[in-house]
């Protein structure tokens, strides 16, 4: 028999403290549900591409895959059991023989508006500098403003905090959720409406990945398993799949589940934000992938072949 000090279970993290918050919240939740001691769910912190590589965009270093790459890996090879992901950072298509097998409840999923020099986006003076790494940010800002310069801001959320306050940009976006979780909320100059700052597909959505093969350890995690959650983030991934979302291209996608009616908005927009399509579509929740993926279908069509080449 086992002894109790050896892992039932080896969840594979990222080490940034938002990172950790929410393996940790995995680790809670496993234990609880399964009836375990969490000490015996052991969380292996892995170095991605992403926490390593630090001093260029992430567009230039090939888009998704840099926080998930080497988890996988390692979840592969099996080194882990289980990987926690922020959602949104999944690459669309998975390598083989792995897959999301639960989602923790969705915590908010708008962007915050970080400043110290205005209150909200439209606030801020004609031509002062926003800093951020994402594409669909970068153009939703200049959607919404075209006169602001864009500088690129990298780094775990309290190190872009720091930035701002040591005036590297005069303002930031970021994630509701990992301020929320971080107790950081409080640095949010405001929080913008989804239905004007589209969020980004998955954002709030903490996943876990497994290998399709482990029939064990996905019977575990299912246990907490939030189906509004999955149904939502199936929706906006297979809205993504269709436009071969990345790093590389601004879309923004995101749904609502209510009384067995899912609600799903998609967004495209040109890098310096001088051309967009929405697109929206509802119904039933069964059919979540094919109402995610009509809309990609849709919006592709609309936009053409060249609608993501920069100049």
């Amino acid at each position: 028999m086992a002894q109790s000090s050896t892992p039932v279970l080896r969840i594979g993290s990222r080490g940034s403290p938002l990172a950790l918050v929410q393996a940790r919240e995995v680790q809670s939740r496993l234990a609880a549900a399964c009836g375990l001691d969490a000490a015996r769910i052991e969380i292996k912190i892995i170095r991605t591409t992403g926490d390593v590589v630090q001093d260029r965009p992430l567009n230039d270093l090939g888009g998704k895959g840099l926080f998930t790459k080497e988890i996988e890996d390692a979840l592969l090879s099996g080194t882990i059991d289980l990987a926690v992901h922020s959602s949104k950072d999944m690459t669309t298509v998975l390598p083989p023989g792995l897959v999301l097998s639960a989602f923790l409840p969705r915590e908010d999923a708008r962007d915050a508006f970080i400043s110290r020099k205005a209150k909200t986006l439209r606030d801020l003076p004609r031509g002062a500098v926003v800093g951020t790494a994402s594409l669909r940010r970068q153009a939703l800002v200049k959607r919404l403003r075209p006169d602001l310069a864009i500088v690129p801001l990298r780094g775990n959320v309290e190190t872009r905090l720091r930035k701002i306050e040591a005036g590297e940009a005069d303002a930031t976006l970021l994630a509701v959720a990992g301020l929320k979780r971080l107790g950081l909320l409080d640095a949010a100059a405001a929080l913008l409406d989804v239905d004007e700052f589209l969020p980004a597909v998955g954002q709030g959505a903490i996943g876990i990945e497994t290998r399709a093969n482990d029939t064990a350890t996905r019977a575990l995690v299912a246990k907490i398993d939030d189906a509004d959650t999955a149904t939502a983030v199936t929706a906006e991934r297979a809205f993504l799949a269709v436009l071969d979302g990345s790093c590389r291209t601004p879309i923004g996608g995101h749904a609502r589940i209510n009384n067995g009616t899912i609600r799903f908005r998609g967004l495209i927009v040109k890098p310096d934000g001088s051309a967009a399509f929405e697109v929206l579509r509802e119904g039933p929740r069964a059919l979540a992938t094919e109402l995610g993926a009509d809309a990609g279908h849709e919006l592709k069509a609309r936009g053409g072949a060249d609608f993501f080449v920069r100049d």
